[in-house]
């Protein structure tokens, strides 16, 4: 992640190590068991607080283990491939054989570089095309690409549009797009055998989301987005996010959903009676009932400001 606006939980510079952060090693994630064939691998570069919890900066890593290999869900910063491959040694004997990226952000696709190839890397078309690109994240500084300086290496080789199915029986991923929210290229990875849904960033935390209009985010069509997702997920027991620290539910999306549906109609609202964007943002606090939901605020190390200007900028 980024220094300022961040991907998703805002948190600090996207690194190897260093003294702010754990150095990128196998004993530094921790593979948490959520199903008999599949794991959360959390952990990866730095540490920031909210609400009382300590969270990495990278990404919620899921593995799953089919018949004939290891699919991973996100690969998380440069210099993290390694250490989950020598994590999934713990685990399996089967190499990785699919990679499914949730979107363009660094802390999400940073690894791909360091995994063999022949590794099929699959994400949404606007986010391959991203990932050529490698943005700044809105507000943030411009980013290496570590795609450009590996030859290519990392970057998606297969893409879908709407909705794409892989393996079949107990072994199925589903991958489906409902629209522009964190990014224009969110994926949502659905394990049908298993009840279990990965979110990627368009559900990262319990907090307001980052909208990162640089790479095709939007505040004003997010909830729709996530209204989307609820109606098409169906027989989902756990939710994997892309940075909360515990597994979730459909029901904590739903409320996510409701959540930022408010808060663009607060926003619209305010410039509709003419308010001033800075008006608006010293007053906003996140609603109670949302506080005691677990919702926190990421204040210390995004401004909120940044995600509601582009609502702001939307609204006509």
């Amino acid at each position: 992640m980024t220094t300022g606006p961040a991907p998703g939980t805002p948190a600090a510079r996207p690194s190897r190590g260093g003294p702010a952060g754990q150095a990128p090693s196998a004993a530094a994630l921790r593979a948490e068991r959520i199903r008999e064939k599949l794991y959360v691998l959390r952990g990866g570069g730095r540490t920031v607080q909210a609400g009382g919890v300590d969270l990495p900066s990278a990404g919620n890593t899921l593995a799953f283990l089919t018949k004939t290999g290891v699919v991973l869900v996100d690969t998380k910063l440069p210099g993290w491939g390694g250490p989950i491959l020598e994590k999934l040694r713990e685990i399996t004997d089967k190499p990785v054989t699919v990679i499914i990226n949730t979107h363009t952000h660094m802390d999400h696709v940073g690894g791909n570089v360091e995994f063999p190839a022949g590794v099929e890397i699959l994400a949404h078309a606007n986010t391959a095309k991203l990932m050529e690109e490698m943005r700044p994240v809105t507000g943030g500084p411009a980013q290496p690409n570590i795609f450009r300086e590996n030859d290519g290496r990392g970057l998606p080789t297969r893409t879908f549009a709407d909705r794409l199915s892989l393996g079949s029986g107990e072994d199925r991923v589903d991958l489906y797009y409902f629209g522009r929210a964190h990014t224009s290229g969110d994926a949502w990875v659905v394990f049908p055998a298993l009840g279990v849904l990965h979110s990627g960033d368009a559900f990262g935390h319990k907090a307001v989301a980052p909208l990162d209009a640089n790479n095709g985010a939007s505040g004003v069509e997010y909830p729709a987005t996530i209204a989307k997702a609820i109606g098409a997920l169906t027989n989902i027991d756990v939710v994997i996010t892309g940075h909360y620290h515990t597994v979730l539910t459909l029901s904590d999306l739903k409320t996510y959903g409701t959540f930022m549906r408010e808060l663009v109609e607060a926003v619209q609202a305010a410039k509709a009676a003419g308010q001033s964007i800075d008006d608006f943002v010293r007053a906003w606090k996140i609603p109670e009932p949302y506080v005691k939901e677990g919702y926190v605020s990421f204040e210390h190390l995004r401004p909120v400001r940044a995600d509601i200007e582009v609502i702001w900028k939307e609204t006509g």
